[in-house]
């Protein structure tokens, strides 16, 4: 396996998209104007952004062992993943049926499926790849245990860690949240961390704070249109988001994860990564679809200019 700039460990799902005039009420049935079906899961969505900017991108999951599966694993090779460490389950892939409604916001079930049988044990295979690693992308749909697995091979090997601790779970050990280097959720799950209130950017920067008062090294808290709030000991900035017109938001947290970590790996400063993410999140809110939405890197060039008029 080559070294990767960016390692990502994490889940996979295939989205199952349905475009939504309104969710029905109890009882009822109601027509939708469109579907759509797509590869995701916010380890993949986050590999795929990093890999479609140019970064080389290793992907460590575990696949459902259905069609399913072969669809997402003929996907990771059609954007230049390295899957020598993506393994087959016995369980079914895991699937994310998400609607959204026509103001783009969406609302998302996931049944894990083969992401559970990512564990610990499975990792300590691959240590040799971790520790060649850039930087290594964490979320929370799999096992908490793999991801603690995970932060201690990091840090053993010294290798900086990006925790998306998304979806929020409030079993999250702060202990592990101390050890990694850049910890980013958005503000609900801020608020489930902190059991603190984030209605509006004062007490989202108490309950960031609060955080850093805990240890956490860097606060990168996604804040959909209104930007980034970066924290750490020294420094609070709120980095503006960029202004379009959204088309579908779906996947929009992962892309800004995954083009941060590809930044980061490729050097640049953490306020640096940020705004490019911010502008790559940008791109991808105005076109339907998760995946589909990342521009690979000459995309995003051409788009970022016809949209932000940016060089």
């Amino acid at each position: 396996m080559a070294k990767s700039d960016v390692l990502v460990i994490g889940s996979n799902m295939v989205d199952l998209i349905t475009y939504i005039d309104r969710m029905p009420v109890e009882g009822e049935t109601v027509a939708a104007p469109n579907f759509e079906m797509g590869c995701g899961g916010k380890g993949a969505n986050q590999a795929v952004a990093a890999a479609k900017l140019g970064s080389k991108v290793s992907f460590v999951t575990m696949l459902g062992n259905d069609d399913f599966g072969k669809m997402q694993m003929q996907n990771y090779k059609s954007v230049g993943i390295d899957t020598s460490a993506i393994g087959v389950g016995n369980s079914n892939s895991g699937v994310a049926p998400i609607f959204v409604d026509p103001s783009s916001d969406n609302r998302i079930i996931i049944v894990k499926g083969a992401n559970n049988e990512l564990t610990p044990s499975v990792l300590d295979k691959y240590e040799n790849t971790l520790k060649e690693a850039k930087i290594i992308v964490l979320q929370q749909e799999i096992p908490l245990e793999t991801n603690y697995r995970a932060i201690e091979l990091a840090n053993k090997h010294d290798v900086p860690v990006l925790l998306n601790p998304a979806p929020a779970n409030e079993n999250l050990d702060i202990d592990y949240a101390r050890r990694v280097d850049y910890f980013a959720p958005n503000e609900t799950e801020l608020s489930s961390l902190t059991k603190l209130p984030v209605e509006n950017m004062d007490q989202i920067k108490l309950a960031a704070q609060k955080m850093v008062d805990l240890g956490v090294k860097n606060m990168i808290v996604t804040l959909g249109s209104k930007g980034v709030l970066w924290v750490n000991e020294s420094h609070s900035e709120l980095i503006g988001a960029m202004h379009v017109r959204a088309t579908d938001t779906t996947g929009a947290g992962d892309s800004f994860i995954g083009s941060f970590a590809h930044y980061i790996a490729a050097g640049d400063a953490i306020d640096e990564a940020i705004r490019h993410a911010n502008e790559y999140a940008g791109v991808t809110v105005t076109q339907k679809g998760t995946q589909k939405s990342y521009p690979s890197a000459e995309e995003f060039k051409s788009l970022k200019k016809k949209l932000f008029s940016i060089e």
